[in-house]
């Protein structure tokens, strides 16, 4: 799990994150969208322990970043950050480059020379195992960059754009691959941040949508698309979000939905799932802040969906 709690970070006098609060679940994929300068690689740093928040403070399973040093070690031992631009030692080869990534997070050498030659067989580097990385074109780099977060086996993944950078192809249906995999298997909790909405669908569990250093919408592809009908592509879900013009996709399905039922009152409850009394699809109550939720379903007006004024 992963909980960033009223996180705020400003370079200067421009804010770049404003009281932002976001809980990844164990065992979730979820994917950080939103345009240029949204402070999606910001909030990945703070996320990793690499920038520190002005105010307030992540949470890696239940464990505080930057309390203590025993704390951060503790976490940083289960966690891995990939930078979209990482440094990478050059004048080493692609195997010793793994081998002392894979020993620092202490995985057994039985274990870690099998996993090195797996990594270079899917990212199809088997060649230059033996050639030193400053001859390797980006996209190998890029590559070789992905094996070294993947060899840590790490069960806590923080990935800058890690299908940007070069990778041919192969290479991104090789990580694909690899993602959907973490994905189904729920055994590890994973957040990247990628500006293409192709490659989050089939992937995701869900997606957070940054928008001027806030949480625009956090939602299931298919939920931000307007349901599993899917009223737009969840690019152009995106695009109104963070223009400013559009209404919640979730209310949006809630809304469009086969009506609602005489009930009155709030029928969300906060952090779980249950059933839209209006369209009958699963639904989640969204919170923007810490204190003030997004949207939530009621029945009390035949037809509308708005502000959830009761949440228990």
């Amino acid at each position: 799990m992963i909980e960033a709690i009223g996180i705020t970070r400003h370079y200067g006098v421009r804010p770049v994150l404003r009281d932002l609060s976001l809980r990844v679940e164990t065992g979730e994929l979820v994917a950080i969208m939103g345009p240029n300068g949204a402070g999606k690689t910001t909030l990945l740093k703070v996320l990793a322990g690499a920038l520190p928040p002005q105010s307030g403070h992540v949470l890696v399973d239940g464990l505080r970043r930057r309390s203590s040093e025993e704390t951060e070690i503790s976490i940083r031992k289960r966690t891995v950050y990939l930078s979209a631009e990482p440094w990478i030692a050059r004048m080493s080869t692609g195997r010793a480059f793994l081998l002392a990534v894979g020993r620092l997070w202490e995985i057994p050498d039985a274990r870690l020379f099998d996993h090195i030659e797996r990594l270079l067989d899917l990212f199809r580097l088997t060649a230059k195992t033996d050639t030193i990385i400053g001859s390797y074109s980006t996209g190998e780099r890029k590559k070789i960059a992905l094996a070294g977060a993947l060899v840590t086996d790490a069960t806590v993944m923080i990935l800058d754009e890690p299908f940007a950078g070069g990778l041919d192809p192969a290479g991104i249906a090789a990580l694909s691959r690899v993602l959907r995999h973490f994905a189904e298997s729920r055994e590890h909790t994973i957040v990247i941040a990628t500006p293409v909405p192709e490659l989050v669908e089939g992937l995701a569990h869900r997606v957070a949508v940054l928008s001027d250093g806030r949480i625009a919408a956090f939602a299931t592809p298919a939920e931000l698309r307007g349901g599993p009908a899917g009223g737009v592509s969840l690019q152009e879900a995106i695009e109104r979000l963070v223009s400013g013009d559009s209404e919640d996709p979730v209310a949006r399905s809630c809304r469009e939905g086969a009506g609602c039922g005489p009930r009155r009152g709030c029928i969300c409850w906060r952090g779980s799932w249950t059933s839209c009394w209006c369209s009958g699809l699963p639904m989640r109550l969204h919170w923007n802040t810490r204190s003030s939720p997004v949207f939530g379903c009621c029945a009390g007006t035949g037809r509308s969906c708005g502000p959830c004024t009761n949440p228990s």
